[in-house]
C-alpha cells in the first residue's frame, strides 16, 4: 500500500491499482473527490454543448433557412429546444454547487449534480440526433438520413451508456 500524496492513510489496494477512491475516506472526502471528478467531466461536456447550441442559434439567420420545408423548420425548433434543455442540465450542477456551498450538503449536492449530468447526457444524445437529422435531411435529401442518424444514436448510446454500465456491472461496488 502506498501513501496518498496528501499524507493521509494508505489507499485500498484495488482503489490504488485503478487510481480511484480510497478505502478509508470519509463521506466528506469521498464527496470532494467525486465533485472534482464531476467538474472535470462537466468541463468537457459543457464546452461541446455550448459550441453546438451557439451553432444552432445562428442557423435561423442563414439565407438558406427560409428555403427549409415546414417539417425541417419544426425539426429545427425541436433541436434548439433540446439544445437549450441540454445546456441547462449540464450547467445546472455549477449553479447547484454555488448556491449550496457552505451548507454542509456536499454528498447530497454531488448526488443531485451527478443525476443532473446524466440527464444532460441523455438530452445531449437527443440534441445530437436531432441536429444530425436536420443537417443530413438538408444535405442528402433522402431516407438515408434517418438510417444514418439511427446508427449514430446506437453508437453514442454504446459509448456513453452501455460500455460504462457494463464496466460498472463488472466492477466491485466498493470501488465507487
Amino acid at each position: 500500500m502506498t501513501d496518498h500524496p496528501s499524507g493521509d492513510a494508505d489507499r485500498s489496494r484495488e482503489g490504488a491499482d485503478r487510481g480511484w477512491g480510497r478505502g478509508d475516506e470519509t463521506p466528506e472526502e469521498r464527496a470532494d473527490r467525486r465533485w472534482g471528478d464531476l467538474l472535470q467531466e462537466l468541463r468537457v461536456a459543457q464546452t461541446g454543448v455550448q459550441i453546438l447550441f451557439g451553432f444552432l442559434l445562428t442557423v435561423v439567420f442563414q439565407q438558406r433557412f427560409t428555403g427549409l420545408s415546414a417539417a425541417d423548420r419544426h425539426l429545427y425548433t425541436v433541436t434548439v429546444v433540446l439544445g437549450a434543455a441540454t445546456t441547462g442540465a449540464l450547467i445546472g450542477p455549477v449553479s447547484m454547487h454555488r448556491l449550496l456551498t457552505g451548507r454542509r450538503l456536499k454528498p447530497e449536492t454531488v448526488l443531485l449534480a451527478s443525476r443532473l449530468t446524466v440527464l444532460g447526457l441523455v438530452l445531449l444524445l437527443c440534441t445530437m440526433a436531432s441536429t444530425l437529422l436536420l443537417v443530413l435531411r438538408v444535405a442528402i435529401h433522402d431516407s438515408w438520413a434517418a438510417w444514418l442518424v439511427g446508427a449514430m444514436v446506437v453508437w453514442f448510446a454504446l459509448c456513453w451508456f452501455a460500455l460504462p454500465l457494463w464496466a460498472r456491472h463488472r466492477s466491485n461496488p466498493e470501488d465507487a
